[in-house]
């Protein structure tokens, strides 16, 4: 490995086999930018602490998120490896310890190497602890990557952030505008109108408020289906088990809607989200939480040109206008009941909102993703060689 011919992008997150949003996000992010830029991209694994993981050659260390010294350690060793000119911080509060001398500000103290973070969460009027932490993050990094500009002005605003912040929206598969019809035959559901959620299951998600609405829709539509895809979040099991699941399922059987909606719980591929969104009616978008900037599942149900019924969180808020989605409040099953009912009972309507997200959501596509932050990447080696210290 000659280290002046080789230009490596270290990410620093979470990584498949671990089953978690962020891993496959830099799956997809890391595969995109070593076919869209110069860099070869390489990976520091968080770990969480209760697994031990079988990873590919491409991760090249990876530590325990709570293991201090091992941060300290790790920042030396990429320090002393030539080839990495840059790192790409992947952060989640999940995914690194919760302990604020366990999140990255020892690695970035310890860091000769440019350094760039994305926060996949940014909470509006946040509470002082994490204010101080996100402010600490962000005066050891040369850039800070955010998916939409609510983000920005929220880390302006409420954190009063200096640090340059870019844009650079959540990725999505490229994928043609196709209709429903030979995908629902595919899962044997052709005669049905389908809604859809996807995502690990979790409370929170809201899920409910769309069963209540349900027997309404049924009156009109007896052949409505509402797909919950995925499996319930490793932290949730571990914590509480199958509780939500279990209050969803006894919900849908007293409401006697068993008929009416399907689950298929399992860690899905992206390949196999993709099939379910291409059948999908109507996309759910059901979140409760009034502080989430960015949804990968919204991203993907509009990047397959799909209609969505969505709760006003931010990133929501930002995306869904009149042209491409309604927007409903949160837990009001009646609402969710009327957006599904304008959309079911008007074709024209819900076929517009398909090609108009279709449309929307083409610089999207993981390709010119993987592009912007190869250019980003490359201007701050160009701008903070790997030789400079953060002082």
């Amino acid at each position: 490995m000659n280290g002046d011919n080789l230009s490596i992008a270290l990410f620093m997150s979470s990584y498949p086999p671990r089953k978690c949003g962020i891993a496959t996000f830099t799956r997809d992010l890391t595969e995109a930018v070593d076919f869209s830029s110069k860099f070869q991209t390489k990976i520091l694994a968080i770990d969480d602490p209760s697994n031990h993981y079988e990873y590919p050659s491409k991760v090249l260390y990876h530590l325990k998120d709570y293991d201090y010294d091992q941060y300290i350690k790790i920042a030396n060793h990429i320090n002393d490896n030539a080839s990495i000119k840059v790192v790409c911080i992947q952060h989640e509060f999940g995914i690194f310890c919760g302990e604020q001398s366990c999140h990255p500000l020892p690695f970035l103290d310890n860091l000769k190497k440019p350094a760039v973070i994305t926060f996949h969460s940014v909470f509006p009027t946040p509470q002082d602890e994490i204010k101080k932490l996100v402010r600490a993050i962000s005066k050891r990094v040369k850039n800070i990557v955010v998916m939409t500009n609510k983000a920005v002005e929220i880390l302006r605003k409420d954190y009063e952030i200096e640090t340059p912040i870019s844009v650079i929206p959540h990725g999505i598969p490229e994928v043609n505008l196709e209709s429903q019809f030979s995908y629902k035959r595919r899962i044997n559901l052709s005669d049905k109108l389908i809604l859809s959620s996807f995502g690990m299951v979790s409370p929170g998600k809201g899920y409910e408020y769309v069963i209540d609405s349900l027997p309404e829709v049924v009156k009109k539509f007896p052949n409505v289906l509402y797909l919950i895809v995925g499996a319930t979040h490793p932290g949730v099991i571990e914590e509480e088990g199958e509780s939500y699941r279990d209050f969803l399922i006894k919900k849908i059987k007293n409401l006697e809607l068993e008929k009416n909606v399907a689950f298929h719980n399992e860690y899905v591929s992206t390949e196999k989200i993709i099939q379910y969104l291409k059948a999908t009616d109507i996309y759910m978008s059901t979140s409760q939480n009034p502080e989430q900037i960015t949804s990968g599942t919204l991203s993907y149900a509009m990047g397959c040109g799909r209609a969505v019924v969505s709760t006003p969180f931010p990133h929501a808020a930002d995306i869904i206008k009149e042209n491409n989605g309604l927007i409903v409040d949160y837990d009001k099953p009646e609402e969710f009941a009327r957006a599904i009912l304008c959309l079911l009972s008007n074709t024209e309507k819900r076929k517009a909102f398909e090609l108009n997200n279709y449309n929307l959501t083409r610089q999207m596509t993981w390709k010119n993703v993987g592009k912007e932050y190869g250019n980003l990447m490359n201007s701050l080696v160009i701008k903070h060689p790997p030789s400079n210290s953060f002082i």
